[in-house]
């Protein structure tokens, strides 16, 4: 796969597999990107930048018959996103010395490195098979980020050669702000989607530690999965460092109208109710309802 990694380890890989995960991201990070940035760009182009770039559609190497091009990742750029300040360079440089020294790596390392050198974003993953499904994701985030509930979001153009599977990364500040990354697991699953997701601070894949790493670490800090069985509908979040577990819980009402809501705008139905609704009304109540019964309980 493209990019990040697989969720889980695979069979019969070769030692140190990690360099070929972080050399295939390199290459993807340097290929051209497919790009809507919401700061610049209208609006009311979005629908058709969505349709002419669904990522199953798009692949990863071009079409020489057809004149297409590499692509590396397709991305949604947020109205308030503001790219990354840290210092990336001084971060490798620290790392460098730091595996040079011998010292024992782990979590804590990693963070104080991240800290020292103001490398804080990170991402939740999801990985779906190629096709309707993860079209249909892609456009679910892609539009909650439009309307500025994420600051970037990006997706995996399509790699026959690899595995079916496609990644979709959504991106916040500070990994190690726990309420900052809870929040966007929420703002994730409000839109509909049910999928197991993974967590992964962009320090490790500066690093290039990805799975299968010479130092044992587990580049993902946490995970989530929607129990859709629980009544009301609950998102089940692991912190994999701490084995510390949060159950964030979604009435049923609610779940329904958000979803109901994420159909509609994409399906793009126009009808006469739909332009009329008034959506501020609309949205203050869910907000509202929202604060009230996503209520965190730690175990």
């Amino acid at each position: 796969m493209e990019g990040e990694e697989g969720p889980v380890d695979g069979e019969g890989e070769p030692p140190f597999a990690a360099e070929t995960y972080a050399a295939e991201s390199m290459a993807a990070d340097m290929d051209p990107w497919i790009v809507f940035d919401s700061r610049r760009t209208p609006r009311s182009e979005f629908d058709d930048w969505l349709e002419s770039n669904r990522p199953s559609q798009v692949h990863r190497h071009g079409d020489v018959e057809r004149g297409m091009n590499p692509v590396g990742w397709i991305a949604v750029l947020g109205p308030t996103h503001c790219p990354g300040s840290g210092d990336v360079a001084g971060l490798q440089e620290s790392w460098e010395k730091l595996v040079d020294s011998g010292r024992p790596v782990g979590f804590e390392t990693i963070k104080e490195l991240a800290l020292n050198h103001g490398v804080l974003t990170g991402k939740w993953l999801m990985h779906l098979d190629s096709g309707f499904k993860l079209d249909h994701a892609w456009g679910c985030v892609a539009r909650a980020t439009l309307d500025g509930k994420i600051s970037l979001v990006k997706v995996s153009p399509f790699n026959p050669s690899a595995d079916k599977k496609q990644v979709i990364c959504a991106y916040n500040q500070n990994f190690t702000d726990e309420s900052e990354v809870v929040r966007l697991d929420s703002v994730i699953r409000a839109t509909g989607i049910k999928c197991p997701l993974s967590y992964k601070p962009d320090v490790y894949t500066y690093l290039g530690i990805y799975r299968n790493n010479r130092w044992k670490l587990c580049p993902t800090i946490f995970e989530s999965k929607f129990d859709l069985e629980c009544v009301p509908r609950r998102s089940h979040i692991v912190n994999k460092v701490t084995n510390l577990e949060f159950d964030f819980m979604l009435s049923l009402p609610l779940f329904y109208f958000l979803s109901v809501v994420a159909l509609i705008q994409n399906c793009q139905i126009k009808s006469y109710f739909w332009k009329c609704l008034s959506w501020s009304g609309l949205l203050e109540a869910a907000f509202k309802t929202f604060a009230t019964l996503l209520r965190p309980s730690l175990n």
